[in-house]
């Protein structure tokens, strides 16, 4: 009895017909995992099914990944290479809850499309080995050593619908959606048809749009002030920014077995998120805390990328995050206009800027107090330049 993590996309697919055909499974149980990338690909995959003779089972992890993952990616900065790591996360929370159902169910094995050449085989490899010890892990592509022409050419052999309408398909989730991973050439183009919210800049309006985030506990809670979870504020702002031309990533990317790719995102909300949500946290945070978060910040977006969300180390990093994240309160307007995002307007309760104590412009406090703090921090290199006199000046 086979588990498929499936989603109706060209390898999950092809998973059905080769489990019947070179691994004789003798039952298949496909299981799809709704986590925000929307109801027309839902649907594209549940007719796929229909070909196949196979009755998929839909899990609804829209909420627990906006609340639990996508939240905690927010207050993480997460930025891997310029990736807000969103593929990463996704596939980590479809491979436990197909795990957990494999389980249920009484599976022997758990299978999934990935190819040997990408990420996702050891994401999905490490959750399956902890929420489905002892189970066997089929991964059909790779096992075969299949290129995507002869995955394509497969489907038509055996009369799978080919529903792809971009060379390496695509991953869509609200908070960025990859596009032809592993598939894009070097100096390739990329035509305008193949977006869905980013709008290049030469084609958005002639006139800004003023956005406007609160934030509570770095999280935003409120678009135009109207409040909202977070499963209706992101794809909201994705249509807004992106219209305006925010939101293109282009980037290259060094994967996990240290081969670079030229990866394309598009994340018109997150790109707007993660700048207001860094530049309320440069007005809440100290120094220090800022300082330090930024380490926490580079390992935690490693650690998800490489498929270790589950690691005691990443709950321990979240744990830090969650705390710096209390006073992190405010409300932010950005400016989207023709591909840039200005903020125009910050406002916070919680703010440390204290323009009446810093400001040149204010008396503020006697900076004649100022000499012998000087002084005293400038000790250490009254210390140098003696050493470096003794040792001739250098």
């Amino acid at each position: 009895v086979a588990a498929l993590a499936y989603s109706g996309g060209l390898d999950s697919s092809l998973c059905v017909e080769l489990l019947r055909r070179k691994y004789k499974a003798k039952k298949i149980i496909p299981i799809m995992v709704d986590v925000g990338q929307g109801q027309e690909e839902i649907k594209t995959g549940l007719d796929k099914a229909k070909v196949l003779k196979v009755e998929p089972i839909l899990i609804d992890a829209k909420d627990e990944f906006t609340e639990e993952w996508m939240a905690k990616a927010i207050m993480a900065n997460s930025d891997y290479m310029g990736y807000p790591v969103s593929t990463s996360m996704t596939r980590q929370l479809i491979a436990r809850k197909v795990a957990e159902k494999a389980v249920e169910l009484g599976a022997d094995a758990l299978v999934e499309g990935s190819t040997g050449k990408g990420n996702d085989q050891y994401r999905m490899h490490n959750v399956f080995t902890m929420f489905a010890p002892g189970r066997k892990i089929i991964v059909p592509v790779r096992d075969f050593d299949l290129t995507r022409s002869e995955e394509e050419a497969l489907c038509r052999a055996w009369g799978i619908p080919v529903t792809e309408t971009i060379p390496g398909g695509d991953d869509k989730t609200m908070w960025c959606r990859s596009i032809a991973s592993g598939a894009i050439d070097l100096n390739m183009e990329i035509p305008d048809e193949v977006w869905m919210w980013y709008v290049p800049p030469e084609k958005a309006p002639d006139e800004p749009r003023v956005v406007e985030l609160v934030y509570e506990k770095g999280i935003p809670v409120a678009l135009d002030g109207e409040r909202m979870p977070l499963k209706e504020l992101v794809p909201a702002l994705n249509e807004i920014a992106g219209a305006h031309g925010v939101g293109r990533i282009d980037i290259f990317e060094e994967g996990i077995m240290n081969l670079k790719s030229r990866e394309l995102y598009e994340a018109p909300a997150a790109t707007v998120i993660l700048k207001t949500h860094r530049d309320l946290e440069q007005m809440c945070l100290t120094k220090d805390e800022l300082l330090f978060k930024k380490e926490v910040e580079k390992r935690w977006a490693y650690m998800v990328y490489h498929g270790e969300w589950f690691h005691p180390l990443r709950e321990a990093l979240d744990a830090f995050i969650a705390k710096t994240q209390e006073m992190v309160r405010g409300t932010l307007r950005v400016k989207l206009f023709k591909g840039n995002a200005e903020i125009i307007y910050r406002d916070s309760p919680t703010s440390l800027f204290s323009p009446e104590i810093r400001s040149i412009k204010a008396s503020g406090f006697d900076q004649r107090i100022c000499a012998d703090a000087a002084k005293i921090r400038g000790l250490i290199f009254e210390i140098l330049a003696k050493r470096r006199q003794m040792i001739g000046g250098r």
